[in-house]
């Protein structure tokens, strides 16, 4: 049989796996937490969602707890990747380093905004959830309490008996975050648009590291004027060599929160 007398054969139909189901479990969730309280979704919601019967629901997560704190995880490691490198220059420019952290957290969790309010309200009825929390926050203010080290080493930052620890003023500025970016994405008339609130966490943020507004590079780089106003940093500081403090991501396992 010649190739243009053979039969013509229908392409047969991407099969779905599982891991294409739970994936469309997790993006039906993410879509219906942008509109509605996680209280609200139900399993059925999910499963008709994704195309799936509710049995087979359950074949890939136990609850919907369970894709929220999948979710949130999800949202954790991405927000992990963009702090990476946060601290390589902040010997150089300190003000632009603190701004790119803070800059970080708050876009990533305003991509996610259906994702971080569920994941905030759900904290004290799902263990679970509030444990994954802790335990992205607890990274971030190792890391910020090993920046403020750093400056304080090399003599841009006041250290002595009055200064705060640092894992405590790291912890205060951490959670002054949590509480300003949550308002921002739910009352915004309270804080003013996100950016703005990024703005007025840096103003906090410096003069509680530095016990000053303006420290070099506050501004470099930032899209929008903000409250953070520069003016001289200590320049003999500056010049100072100082090793970069580890990323958030580099203690994952080392954080105030166990893994």
């Amino acid at each position: 049989m010649t190739d243009a007398a053979a039969p013509q054969r229908g392409r047969r139909a991407a099969r779905v796996t599982g891991d294409d189901r739970q994936l469309a479990i997790l993006a039906t969730a993410e879509r219906l937490l942008d509109d509605r309280e996680f209280r609200d979704i139900t399993i059925d919601d999910l499963a008709r969602g994704a195309g799936i019967s509710r049995p087979t629901f359950y074949f890939y997560f136990a609850s919907k707890e369970a894709v929220l704190l999948t979710l949130l995880d999800r949202v954790a490691r991405e927000a992990g990747t963009r702090t990476a490198h946060v601290f390589d220059r902040l010997g150089d420019e300190p003000g632009a380093s603190w701004r790119r952290g803070i800059e970080a957290f708050a876009e990533t969790f305003s991509a996610h905004r259906g994702v971080t309010v569920a994941a905030v309200a759900a904290r004290a009825e799902a263990p679970e959830l509030a444990t994954q929390w802790s335990r992205l926050l607890g990274r971030w203010i190792d890391a910020t309490a090993r920046g403020i080290e750093a400056e304080r080493v090399r003599g841009a930052s006041p250290s002595g008996p009055d200064a705060p620890a640092p894992h405590r003023l790291a912890t205060s500025l951490n959670l002054l975050n949590e509480r300003v970016i949550l308002l921002a994405l739910t009352e915004p008339e309270a804080t003013g648009p996100l950016s703005e609130a990024v703005d007025t966490l840096l103003h906090v943020w410096l003069t509680s590291i530095y016990g000053r507004v303006a420290v070099d590079g506050a501004q470099e780089g930032a899209p929008h004027s903000g409250a953070c106003r520069e003016s001289s940093a200590p320049r003999e500081a500056a010049s100072s060599p100082a090793s970069a403090p580890p990323s958030p991501t580099d203690s994952a396992g080392s954080g105030s929160s166990s893994d």
